[in-house]
């Protein structure tokens, strides 16, 4: 399986509760912090919804 890093890039202040939610979920708490993950269906659908709060990578 692929490997995905995640990092946090941008705040969750003024955004909907489900977004805060989900980077919560990802492990995402301060701005700058990185988590790995395998790449699954459900962990794509969660970073399609906080696109634009996240940057990714993929490590090889």
């Amino acid at each position: 399986m692929a490997k995905i890093k995640v990092t946090k890039t941008r705040s969750a202040i003024k955004r909907p509760k489900n977004q805060k939610l989900t980077l919560e979920a990802m492990g995402l708490r301060k701005i700058g912090q990185s988590n790995e993950f395998e790449v699954s269906d459900s962990l794509l659908g969660m970073i399609n919804k906080v696109k634009h709060l996240v940057s990714v990578q993929e490590i090889n």
